[in-house]
């Protein structure tokens, strides 16, 4: 696993932006946990994409495409796609202002504690997917 510079590349970013959002939970900086979680999953998506493509993956941020261009969402059960539709809009929506506010109020402690816990979980089954 993460043989290619490039696919290590996403798993430490991926691994850094996790833990980035565990600080921001601890700082209750809630807009940026669940930013700091999509870009953890993002990054993980890439790496997998690149492990088994051994090419750049697509440059988006949107997580579904990245999923499905990598095949990986041939292997997700329901929990691994509601992850992912949780996280989607918290990359774009916390960007804008006309959504920030309504976001904001969402982003409770427990509500960002339980993005984290799922978003490690997701996180952990696409590394072990990877050595299977």
């Amino acid at each position: 696993m993460a043989e290619d510079r490039k696919t290590s590349y996403w798993f430490e970013l991926s691994e850094y932006d996790l833990e980035t959002a565990q600080a921001m939970l601890q700082a209750k900086r809630y807009l940026y946990v669940g930013f700091m979680c999509h870009q953890a999953i993002e990054k993980i998506l890439k790496g997998y994409y690149q492990e088994k493509n051994g090419q750049l993956p697509p440059k988006t941020h949107n997580l579904r495409l990245l999923a499905q261009s990598s095949k990986i969402d041939d292997y997700f059960e329901e929990e691994q796609r509601q992850c992912l539709r949780i996280l989607e809009p918290l990359y774009i929506e916390t960007r804008y202002p006309e959504f920030k506010d309504r976001i904001f109020k969402e982003l409770t402690n427990e509500r960002c504690s339980d993005i984290l816990q799922k978003t490690g979980e997701l996180h952990k089954w696409i590394k072990q997917k990877l050595s299977t």
